[in-house]
């Protein structure tokens, strides 16, 4: 580095040799450098104000907040450190051994310890502002103001307002984030970025430790999960559902976007700075659901939970893996990943128990009800709630179809799920189903009276419909099985008429002709009151849920009974009634028939011989 004065190696001889005359030339002082002179000017311009915000000058000094005081003062301060340090380096580069260094050095510790204190108490004490969630909500909002001054125009008065509505809400955010962005800038290129990068970690990583507790999530060991009683850890997975979503959207979002504004300068920096921070406790939230998986008791709900957190992690994943985008945050989008994988694995073992239990279940135990079976209520709930999950497809999409498929293309209108927007959920699905009629049939075996085996077997089948019809299964099996399946009770809703019925209708005379006598008539009414009755009876007990499977039942019922009874009543009663030996045989009007009929099917109790009394309070009558 050339250096200005005299040469050392040059002699005083050669020097007056070279200028005989002294009386002409005065020897010159040692000249400044231009980066001397400069940092002499520098020195004459920072020094006071850093001196007059050195925490150690005065109480002053120490008790007050440079940004807080006198914001312009402020931005002054940062300008002329950013000066000192520009002139701290042209002068090392030119005179590194120059003296005005060490007092430069001096003033620059002074304002990087004033600087340390303003980047701690604006941290600590605008937490309101720069809480995650006014963070995040403050970057929507710009979008949004954003997007209204697209469409705005003179005339829109109201979007007008709304954008500066929206301004006012911003601006207290932003000027503390524009400040701490200052700060680190300063001390970054200053070399001090060491200091102001400990003090951020340390205070942000607090607040979203807090944040994660607060929201109701844990770190739980895997061996207290597996003692943990089904109902307290139910707790904890709705816990941590609510926090998913506050924590994706507003806790790990606005915090990335906070550290993204204020090392913007540096990318190292706001990635070293946003892993530390969010590491644990996003590995925390993000945790949790595999350690439910693998660890969790076996419980009925235990699906519904997995699908929840499933659905929770899956409906959030693009923000998710933009979030943590950096390289040293890969091991948290890994973690919640590894959730979706273990989650899903439960979810198919879960499906597969429920199959495995389904089929070893024996429904001879449940007597002669031909009701709908606790089981076909249990199962058919269960596989509506489980439609309701669109994330179904995701993890049964590898799915092989069921060992015994040839006996499932019966059931199953292969075409309709080869096209269905979810195919292994529909065939799985309705696999379940072809189990669960195929146990109505088992069960319809073992009845002692085969009319109320077809009842039980149109009951549940119908049943089963209904649920479908009112659910999203009714889209992953498509209309054509529901109309194969309604025929099927239709059926079975025949031929239980046929075989409870049918002697009924069969102890009426087939031709009424007036040749019959009142003796044959007599026996006719007779033998048919018999058997009306003893049927009638026995059909009070039988229940029909279904409201229109019921009518439909009756009605049939009623429509083959009562225009015969009707013909023949009409034909026979009055000269019956004309004889006191026969007029008592005649004991119901096609009326009270109807009456009689319209109470069945409820579940109601036993038939009584008395028409007045018993056949007057129908609900709906079949007489007509």
């Amino acid at each position: 580095m050339k250096k200005f004065g005299f040469s050392p190696k040059r002699s005083s001889s050669s020097f007056i040799a070279h200028y005989p005359s002294p009386s002409r030339f005065t020897l010159p002082t040692p000249s400044r450098s231009l980066s001397d002179s400069v940092m002499v000017q520098t020195l004459g311009v920072v020094e006071p104000l850093i001196v007059k915000w050195d925490p150690e000058s005065s109480t002053y000094a120490k008790v007050t907040s440079l940004f807080y005081d006198n914001r312009v003062e402020a931005l002054d301060f940062i300008k002329l450190v950013n000066k000192l340090h520009k002139s701290m380096h042209a002068l090392v580069a030119e005179n590194s051994n120059s003296e005005l260094l060490i007092r430069a050095q001096h003033l620059m510790q002074i304002a990087m310890k004033r600087l340390e204190k303003e980047f701690y108490q604006i941290l600590s004490l605008n937490r309101a502002q720069l809480d995650p969630e006014s963070v995040s909500t403050r970057s929507s909002q710009t979008s949004m103001r954003s997007s209204l001054s697209d469409f705005v125009d003179e005339s829109d008065d109201e979007i007008r307002v709304a954008g500066d509505l929206i301004s006012e809400v911003e601006d207290d955010a932003e000027g503390v984030m524009t400040d701490l962005k200052l700060i680190a800038d300063c001390m970054i290129s200053s070399g001090y970025g060491k200091e102001c990068v400990s003090i951020y970690k340390i205070i942000r990583k607090s607040i979203v430790d807090e944040g994660i507790y607060k929201l109701g999530v844990e770190k739980i060991k895997s061996t207290h999960v597996h003692k943990m009683d089904w109902e307290v850890l139910d707790i904890k997975i709705q816990n941590w559902l609510n926090a998913v979503k506050i924590a994706v959207k507003t806790l790990f979002n606005g915090e990335r976007i906070l550290c993204d504004h204020v090392f913007s300068s540096s990318d190292s920096i706001r990635e070293s700075c946003y892993t530390e921070i969010t590491k644990e406790g996003a590995s925390i939230l993000f945790g949790f659901p595999e350690n439910v998986a693998k660890n969790s008791k076996k419980s009925p709900d235990r699906i519904f939970r997995s699908l929840d957190m499933y659905t929770g992690i899956a409906d959030r994943w693009p923000e998710i893996v933009s979030i943590f985008s950096f390289q040293s945050t890969s091991s948290i989008v890994n973690q919640a990943l590894n959730s979706l994988i273990k989650l899903g694995e439960s979810v198919r073992l879960d499906l597969t128990d429920m199959e495995t239990f389904l089929q070893k279940q024996s429904l001879k135990t449940s007597g002669e009800s031909a009701g709908v079976h606790i089981l076909t209520t249990d199962t058919m709930n269960y596989l509506s709630l489980i439609a309701d999950y669109g994330v179904l497809a995701d993890i049964l999409f590898d799915s092989s179809p069921p060992e015994k498929f040839p006996l499932l293309e019966s059931f199953i209108d292969k075409s309709f799920f080869d096209s269905s927007p979810s195919p292994a959920v529909s065939l799985r699905l309705a696999w379940i189903i072809f189990i669960l009629i195929c146990k109505f049939d088992e069960k319809s075996k073992h009845f002692k009276d085969v009319s109320l085996a077809y009842l039980f077997l149109a009951n549940n089948l119908q049943h089963v419909i209904s649920k479908v019809r009112s659910s999203n299964l009714r889209y992953l099996l498509g209309d054509d099985w529901i109309n194969k399946r309604a025929t099927e009770v239709k059926k079975f809703a025949a031929s239980y008429e046929q075989v409870a019925w049918g002697h009924v209708i069969d102890a009426l005379p087939k031709n009424v002709t007036s040749a019959m006598t009142c003796e044959e008539a007599r026996v006719y009414f007779k033998r048919f009151n018999t058997v009306f009755e003893e049927t009638h009876r026995k059909q009070l007990a039988v229940v029909i849920p279904n409201g229109k499977l019921r009518d439909e039942i009756k009605l049939s019922i009623a429509g083959k009974l009562l225009p015969a009874y009707r013909e023949f009543y009409n034909a026979k009663r009055l000269e019956m009634q004309k004889d006191r030996k026969f007029a008592g045989v005649v004991k119901y009007s096609p009326e009270d028939m109807g009456n009689a009929l319209s109470d069945l099917f409820f579940g109601s109790g036993s038939f009584s011989t008395s028409a007045s009394s018993s056949l007057s309070g129908s609900r709906t009558s079949f007489s007509r």
